[in-house]
């Protein structure tokens, strides 16, 4: 199995250079290739020698991976299925390393979302996902393994529009700081000079609060983070949300308090709306006392109904009030707009199969 250039260093990339018979110089060449020009085959690097892109292609490849399938929405929204190989040992580089372990296919989802002048694509960052949220069809399907840095930024290379996205939100399928890592290695090219040269700015990720990992992502990025709470009382929401157990939303907004987001870094609150479960005046109170102090946004989300779940979405006037309760309490709230659901794109519906149903 060859070895995948993305997600590499120009200094990583400088030595398979050097191992490869080219000059070290070269290894700034790949960088340019890969991150700049978004090149998705080494037999592309043109300014390599022909003989140096031969034994390159020996043993390497991009790690770009063309999508198998493209659905479009009637909003413009696009849902890309791209199939991946996932190492099951729990570190990402197994592969790598050439002591895969158990490998096996599986197949992920990314979601370009227009709007206005705006193109974001949502990515993946594991195949499935080990939380088991119970309204989320992606933790329905179990944990395939975790993305590596070449499968993630592969997502920005491969879709059709890798050459005017304006940002990004890692809220695909799995939970990105279970996965960190290899979430963060994508970050550092995301944002490097010397890789896309993107603003920290231009990225959210999006966790349900895996407490050790996000205080790292707070230490070692800039990036903004969404924060999916859902209910703010704990009995509550483990009922929905089995990490409450080992990662109380209490704890996760004591650590999110610690921190400045008075500036231009951003944290905002995911709560998708369940009908007469967590919809009325003692839930809007609630998030209100607990996130008393902090500068953040909370974000209103629709549920779109899913199989074997018992809840349906509040209506609409039962979301207004709950928005409108808390910008009286000085917390800006905001309903969010529904994309793509009528491809399974919208949020809890990535399921990384496109079958005749979805169709």
């Amino acid at each position: 199995m060859k070895k995948k250039l993305l997600g590499k260093t120009p200094e990583e990339l400088r030595q398979i250079a050097v191992e490869c018979g080219l000059p070290p110089y070269a290894g700034n060449q790949i960088a340019q290739w890969l991150y700049k020009k978004k090149i998705r085959t080494v037999d592309g690097m043109t300014n390599l020698s022909r003989e140096g892109r031969a034994r390159l292609s020996e043993k390497y490849e991009t790690g770009a991976v063309e999508y198998a399938d493209c659905m479009i929405s009637a909003d413009g929204t696009r849902k890309y299925l791209f199939p991946v190989a996932c190492s099951f040992s729990g570190a990402a580089w197994a592969v790598e390393s050439g002591n895969p372990g158990k490998v096996e296919g599986s197949c992920i989802e990314s979601v370009m979302i227009p709007e206005l002048d705006r193109k974001t694509l949502c990515v993946s960052s594991q195949a499935g996902c080990k939380m088991g949220c119970k309204f989320c069809m992606t933790g329905r399907q179990g944990f395939h393994g975790n993305l590596s840095p070449a499968d993630i930024l592969s997502q920005f290379i491969s879709v059709d529009e890798a050459d005017s996205l304006t940002g990004t939100v890692f809220m695909g399928m799995g939970e990105p700081l279970d996965n960190f890592e290899n979430v963060k290695k994508a970050i550092d090219v995301l944002t490097a000079d010397w890789g896309f040269g993107w603003s920290p700015k231009r990225i959210t990720l999006s966790t349900i609060g895996v407490l050790p990992s996000l205080k790292r992502f707070l230490d070692e990025t800039r990036c903004h983070v969404a924060v999916s709470m859902h209910n703010p009382f704990p009995d509550e929401r483990e009922g929905i949300m089995p990490v409450q157990k080992a990662y109380d939303i209490r704890d996760v907004v004591s650590l999110l308090k610690k921190y400045d987001f008075t500036g231009q870094r951003r944290v905002s609150f995911e709560y998708t709306m369940f009908s007469g479960y967590n919809d009325d005046k003692r839930h809007a109170d609630a998030v209100i006392r607990l996130l008393a102090g902090l500068e953040c946004r909370v974000n209103l989300i629709r549920f779109h109904k899913i199989p074997d779940f018992p809840y349906v979405s509040s209506p609409d006037g039962v979301m207004e009030m709950f928005r409108d309760r808390l910008s009286r309490a000085g917390i800006t709230a905001t309903i969010r707009a529904s994309r793509g659901e009528d491809i399974f794109a919208a949020c809890g519906m990535l399921a990384g199969k496109h079958s005749d149903q979805d169709k």
